[in-house]
C-alpha cells in the first residue's frame, strides 16, 4: 500500500510523473521500462494512478479483496525478476541507474509489507483516503472530463455496482481474519481516536467536493457512502478500538524501516547527536539577528524568545493573508533574479487556502501537486493551513499567518522551494523512475529546507530570524521525532518542549507531537536530514570548482536531476557536472 498512502496521506512528500516537455532517448527507454511496473502495481492501488494522471483508472477502485498481502507481494517479487533481466542488458549509465531505482524500491516494498504483516494488525482510514482519492480526481486542475469517473467510483465504493462489494466490508474483512493470530499490535489509540473525530470532517469534505464539481446524480450514492463510514467507524469503536494499544511507539524493526523509506539511512542514535548539536549552533545565530531586530526597533529586551513574541503579535487579518504572501512571493523572485541564484520560470506560482479537511488531515502548511501525467499547464499549489480541527478549543494556529514567517513559508513552499522543484519534473522531461520510485521525503524536503539557507542572506532581518526558527524546528524534529519513538520523550514532553524552546504555538506543537508518535513516525527527521546532504554536496562542489563556481548552474543542475536519492545525485553532480564547469 505504500504508493498509495504516499500519495493520499503526504503533506509535501509526494509521488508524481512527469508528462515529458524534453524528449531524450534515455527517458524514453527508462520510462518503457518503470511504465511496465507502475502499471502492475497500480492495478491493486489504481486511485493512485488516477491521482497520477492516468485517466483509465479514473472509474478503478482500490483492491482489498481476500489474499491481497499473497498476491501483492507475489506480484513485486515478479517485478523485481523483471528488473534483473532488464539490468542484464542495459547499457545506458542513466538507464541501468533507473532500473537500479526501480529494484531498489520494488525489494523495499517487500521488506515494508513483511514487516507490517508480522507485527501490525491491519488498520485503514477509509474517510481519509477516499477524502483524498477523489479530491486528486476532482481537482479544480484537472481537466472535468474526468469528474463524471467519480459518479463511477462512488457505486463501486457502496457496492452498489455489480461485481463490487462495499469498500468497508472488505476492509472489515481484511482486519478480522487476522483477529486471531497472537501478538499482532493494534493502532496506536491516540491515533484512532483522532480518526474517528475527523470521520465528520472528511465527510463535509466529500460533499464541498462534489458539490464544486458540477455533476449530477451524486447526492443518494454519497449519502450511501457517507452511511456505510458511518457503520465502519462504530466498528472501528466496537471492534478495533478495544484492540489499540496504549503506547504509541513501533517496534524498532518498523520504526527504522520507516526511517529508510522515508530517506533517511541512519541510526536513530545518530540522528539524535547530530541534531542536538546541530539546534545549538542554529539557536545561536537566532540569538545574534533577535539581537539585531531589537536594536533597530528600539527595544530593550533583546532576549530571542522575546523578540520571536513579540513579532509574532504582528498577525495578517485572514482576508489579507493571500494577498501578502503573493507580495512575498514577488519580492523573493526579485531577490532570486537580482542575485542570479536559480532560473526562474516565466508563469506565476499559486498559493491558496486549506479546506478544513484538508486542515484535519495535514495541519501544517503544504504543497499540493498537480496531475504530472498529460499534464496540460497545471503547476502546484501552496497551500496556507491556519488550524488544527483536531486541537479542539485551541486549534488556531500563530506560526504561519504574522508577517515575519511569510519569508520562510514562501521560499519553501513555493519558490525556490517545491513548487519550483516539482515543476520542474515535468519542465525538464525526467524520467519517471526519478520522479516516482526515487521518491522519498527527505529528497523532497531537504531542497526545501536548503532553498530556505540560500535565500537567507537577502531577507530582511525579520525574515532572517523566523527562516533560521524553520530550520532550528527541523533540527528538533531530528532529535524529538527518534526520542519519542524510542521513549526517551513523550510526547507531552516534546509538547513542552516545543512550546517553551522553540516558540511554536500550543496547536502545532501538538500536531507535530501527533506526527512523531502516530501519524508519519520517522518523517519528521526528513528535512534537517536531506538538508545537510545537499549542504555537504555543495561543499564538495565549491571545493572542486573554486572560483568557477557558479550557484545558479548548480541549483539547475540539481533539479534537473529530479528526486535521485543522495548518493546517485552526489554520483551525477561529481561526474556529470563538476567536468562541465
Amino acid at each position: 500500500m505504500k504508493l498509495f498512502s504516499r500519495i493520499l496521506l503526504g503533506g509535501t512528500f509526494f509521488l508524481m510523473l512527469n508528462s515529458p516537455l524534453i524528449a531524450q532517448d534515455w527517458v524514453e527507454e527508462s520510462n518503457r521500462h518503470t511504465e511496465v511496473v507502475l502499471n502492475a502495481q497500480v492495478q491493486f492501488q489504481p486511485e493512485s494512478g488516477s491521482s497520477l494522471g492516468l485517466s483509465e483508472y479514473d472509474e478503478l477502485v482500490l483492491d482489498l479483496g481476500p489474499r491481497l498481502f499473497e498476491r501483492t507481494t507475489a506480484q513485486n517479487r515478479e517485478l523485481v525478476k523483471m528488473t534483473q533481466e532488464w539490468l542484464r542488458t542495459a547499457e545506458n549509465p542513466k538507464v541501468i541507474q533507473d532500473l537500479q531505482i526501480l529494484q531498489q524500491s520494488l525489494e523495499d516494498s517487500i521488506l515494508s509489507a513483511q514487516l507490517n504483516r508480522k507485527y501490525l494488525l491491519p488498520y485503514y482510514n477509509l474517510s481519509q483516503s477516499l477524502f483524498f482519492g477523489f479530491r486528486a480526481l476532482l481537482d479544480p486542475r484537472a481537466d472535468p472530463g474526468r469528474y463524471p469517473a467519480a459518479l463511477v467510483r462512488l457505486k463501486k465504493y457502496t457496492g452498489s455496482a455489480e461485481g463490487h462489494q462495499p469498500l468497508t466490508e472488505l476492509a472489515k474483512a481484511r482486519t478480522t481474519e487476522r483477529f486471531t493470530e497472537p501478538g499482532l499490535l493494534g493502532p496506536y489509540k491516540g491515533e484512532m481516536e483522532r480518526d474517528l473525530d475527523n470521520v465528520k470532517r472528511f465527510a463535509g469534505g466529500l460533499e464541498g467536493l462534489f458539490s464544486a464539481s458540477g455533476l449530477d446524480g451524486w447526492e443518494d450514492d454519497l449519502g450511501v457512502l457517507q452511511g456505510q463510514l458511518d457503520d465502519y467507524a462504530q466498528w472501528l469503536r466496537s471492534e478495533m478500538l478495544p484492540r489499540a494499544r496504549e503506547d504509541h511507539r513501533l517496534p524498532p524493526e518498523l520504526y527504522a524501516d520507516n526511517l529508510k523509506n522515508f530517506g533517511v539511512r541512519a541510526a536513530p542514535e545518530d540522528l539524535i547527536r547530530d541534531a542536538q548539536f546541530g539546534f545549538q549552533e542554529i539557536k545561536g545565530q537566532m540569538r545574534s539577528v533577535a539581537r539585531q531586530i531589537a536594536d533597530a526597533r528600539g527595544w530593550e529586551n533583546g532576549d530571542l524568545m522575546y523578540v520571536m513574541k513579540e513579532l509574532k503579535k504582528n498577525q495578517i487579518p485572514q482576508d489579507e493573508i493571500l494577498d501578502v504572501y503573493m507580495q512575498r512571493l514577488a519580492a523573493i523572485e526579485d531577490m532570486i533574479r537580482t542575485h542570479d541564484v536559480i532560473t526562474l520560470p516565466d508563469r506565476d506560482a499559486s498559493i491558496r487556502l486549506a479546506t478544513e479537511a484538508e486542515s484535519a488531515s495535514i495541519p501544517a502548511p503544504f504543497m499540493s501537486p498537480p496531475q504530472l501525467i498529460g499534464n496540460t499547464g497545471q503547476y502546484g499549489e501552496f497551500v496556507l493551513v491556519q488550524n488544527n480541527p483536531a486541537a479542539g478549543e485551541d486549534s488556531q494556529m500563530d506560526d504561519w499567518s504574522h508577517d515575519a514567517m511569510t519569508w520562510a513559508m514562501t521560499v519553501h513552499e513555493a519558490r525556490p522551494g517545491h513548487e519550483l522543484q516539482f515543476a520542474s519534473l515535468v519542465e525538464n522531461g525526467t524520467s519517471l523512475a526519478r520522479t516516482t520510485y526515487a521518491f522519498n521525503s527527505a529528497n523532497v524536503e531537504g531542497w526545501g529546507l536548503y532553498s530556505e539557507a540560500i535565500m537567507l542572506e537577502y531577507l530582511p532581518l525579520e525574515g532572517q530570524l523566523f527562516t533560521l526558527f524553520a530550520r532550528l524546528q527541523r533540527a528538533a524534529r531530528m532529535f524529538m521525532d527518534p526520542m519519542v519513538n524510542l521513549g526517551l520523550m513523550t510526547p507531552e514532553e516534546a509538547i513542552n518542549f516545543m512550546i517553551n524552546q522553540i516558540g511554536l504555538s500550543h496547536a502545532m506543537a501538538s500536531s507535530e507531537a501527533d506526527r512523531y508518535a502516530f501519524r508519519s513516525p520517522g518523517q519528521a527527521t526528513s528535512y534537517y536530514y536531506g538538508y545537510r546532504n545537499l549542504q555537504r554536496l555543495r561543499t564538495e562542489v565549491e571545493m572542486e570548482l573554486g572560483d568557477r563556481f557558479n550557484q545558479r548552474k548548480f541549483h539547475d543542475f540539481v533539479l534537473e536531476q529530479g528526486l535521485l536519492p543522495p548518493d546517485l545525485l552526489r554520483k551525477a553532480v561529481l561526474e556529470d557536472f563538476v567536468p562541465t564547469q
